[in-house]
């Protein structure tokens, strides 16, 4: 389990200018045991079972962690808590979550692709964009609860934490971030990647369309959001920023113009895009792309 020290501890100790070596026994001591509670308070594994593991990450913000990979979150706030998208194959996942938060659930699906919807069964109904409707009937998924359709600019009040959609077309025409702005944080499912996106995918969008998706997700990181916390949680164990969602955008509009430095093949095949994909990569990022397919 990764446990960074908080930012705002951390900048407390540089304001202080505190100097160690002066320091007595007792003030040393103290600090380190402050040190440590905040390490542990920041990142504690509070579940564990044979598909998943649930560490609480932030106040009230939980990461589930699935065995194969896939990544769910849970926000709870004073009324109601969050469930972020519902994993692949976690037998029982609704009984799993009541055991993090017994408040009244809403179940947020940021995309119709079954390792973020694979267990829709378990929740009397969910909500997601509408644009991926025509990805329930490609990949027929089964679904016998109540479909609420979101809109972009919705906000959902959970008690003192308000939840804000932002639809950000591209990896998926549906595809939605979900902003928390008083914490900074933003859960992109599979919107900006967790190091590389595939856009090779269909039903397919330009990559003109995503670029523009990529450039509202930056401005926004002008304005307050800090975090960007991805559907693939395990691989990366941890938040990107805003250099991360700025090199997206501009290899994002590299392509779209044709000046992306030059792909080359990509191993992964799925059954719902070419069969030739490509990949091309900027610093820290990556984009999967049909080269039939740009715009």
């Amino acid at each position: 389990m990764q446990s960074v020290i908080p930012d705002d501890l951390f900048l407390f100790l540089i304001s202080k200018d505190l100097n160690f070596k002066t320091m007595n026994l007792k003030t040393n001591l103290a600090l380190l045991l402050i040190l440590i509670s905040a390490i542990f308070a920041s990142a504690q594994e509070v579940f564990k079972n044979k598909d998943l593991t649930i560490t609480k990450l932030e106040k009230n913000m939980w990461v589930v962690e699935t065995t194969d990979n896939t990544t769910m979150y849970i926000i709870e706030g004073s009324k109601k808590a969050m469930l972020i998208d519902a994993g692949t194959k976690c037998e029982k996942l609704d009984e799993v979550i009541s055991q993090i938060t017994k408040k009244p659930l809403i179940v947020m699906v940021t995309h119709i692709h079954p390792d973020h919807a694979g267990n829709i069964k378990y929740f009397d109904q969910i909500y997601f964009h509408p644009g991926d409707t025509i990805l329930m009937r490609m990949m027929n998924v089964e679904y016998n609860g109540k479909v609420n359709f979101v809109r972009d600019g919705e906000k959902f009040d959970l008690g003192g934490t308000t939840i804000e959609v932002l639809h950000t077309p591209g990896h998926t025409p549906g595809s939605i971030v979900l902003l928390d702005r008083q914490t900074g944080n933003c859960y992109s499912g599979d919107a900006f990647g967790s190091g590389q996106v595939w856009m090779q995918l269909l039903p397919h969008v330009s990559m003109a369309i995503y670029a523009e998706s990529c450039r509202k997700m930056e401005a926004l990181m002008d304005k307050g959001i800090t975090r960007i916390y991805c559907g693939h949680y395990p691989y990366v164990k941890k938040a990107f920023d805003k250099t991360y969602m700025t090199e997206m955008r501009q290899l994002a509009e590299e392509l779209s113009k044709g000046t992306a430095p030059e792909g080359e093949p990509y191993p992964t095949k799925v059954g719902i895009g070419t069969q030739n994909p490509m990949i091309t990569t900027k610093g820290s990022v990556s984009i999967v792309y049909d080269p039939e397919k740009i715009n």
